[in-house]
């Protein structure tokens, strides 16, 4: 892959997002990741300071109420604990603002043609599709946190504030009129919070369907993602127990890539936890 067709996504904020000593979603996951890309076969990739989202595109995943309260119990001072998991610090809501905005910097980017593809202005699908691989970015990595998948509408949880990855696909399709995304999360936990807003979007909007994947252990926090409930736009794999490398790719050689190529989607955000 060379260097400018993939742009790493970061910000300082994300290491301001505060949760106290001995919490397992803490800097050092951004710390150990920004040290490997600071080694030399990665240091020719184009690394980019995020923006924040705006207010009004958090409302694309999150109630109003629900984002100005969280807001509003943002400490001046301290640490607040919205549950026993999630925890906020004097930086934690513009570090979810950032968050989220890098993901959404990373669609514009990927979405946006080439100025140099004649087929830029064209806004049918496979032309869009073909100047996009034209264009300076065919792949992004934000380099983020706080997380996003346990997000739900209203309530934040499991160390999630905002639901980054939906946002990021509701953004793609408001502002670059993709019709068909697909979401693959590859978590050890279940993104309840992503499969609850997919889930409410397709039965809104089953024009602009957003096909939700993911492949996590069980019985594990949230414990949910029964595979009972999948349909059209949802494939939950509970992954075997001792779960392997083999056994992984196996299910996404036999399941994932299946289905991903019986929907085809315009665009693929993976949903990237690394638990």
């Amino acid at each position: 892959m060379s260097a400018d067709t993939l742009k790493v996504y970061i910000s300082t904020f994300s290491k301001k997002h505060d949760t106290g000593d001995g919490h397992p979603e803490n800097p050092k996951r951004i710390e150990i990741i920004e040290a490997l890309l600071n080694e030399p076969e990665f240091s020719s990739l184009n690394k980019i300071q995020a923006e924040p989202a705006e207010i009004e595109q958090i409302f694309y995943a999150h109630n109003e109420d629900y984002v100005f309260d969280l807001q509003d119990k943002t400490p001046d001072h301290g640490l607040t604990s919205i549950d026993g998991d999630t925890i906020l610090s004097p930086d934690s809501f513009d570090a979810a603002l950032y968050a989220a905005g890098a993901c959404i910097q990373a669609v514009d980017d990927i979405c946006t043609p080439s100025e140099t593809s004649e087929e830029g202005n064209n806004t049918d699908s496979p032309s869009r599709l073909r100047a996009w691989r034209h264009s300076k970015t065919q792949k992004a990595f934000c380099l983020i946190r706080p997380p996003g998948h346990h997000a739900e509408p209203n309530t934040a949880m499991g160390f999630c504030l905002f639901n980054n990855v939906f946002i990021a696909a509701r953004h793609a399709q408001m502002a670059h009129n993709i019709k068909k995304i697909a979401i693959i999360d590859f978590d050890v936990h279940h993104g309840n919070g992503t499969e609850t807003m997919t889930r409410h979007h397709n039965a809104q909007h089953p024009n602009q369907p957003i096909l939700y994947i993911s492949t996590h252990g069980y019985p594990l926090f949230p414990m949910t993602g029964d595979p009972a409930d999948n349909d059209e736009t949802t494939l939950n794999i509970r992954l075997p127990e001792d779960c392997n490398s083999e056994d992984f790719r196996d299910i996404y050689t036999n399941h994932v890539f299946p289905a991903l190529h019986q929907f085809q989607p315009e665009l693929i955000l993976l949903s990237s936890g690394f638990d």
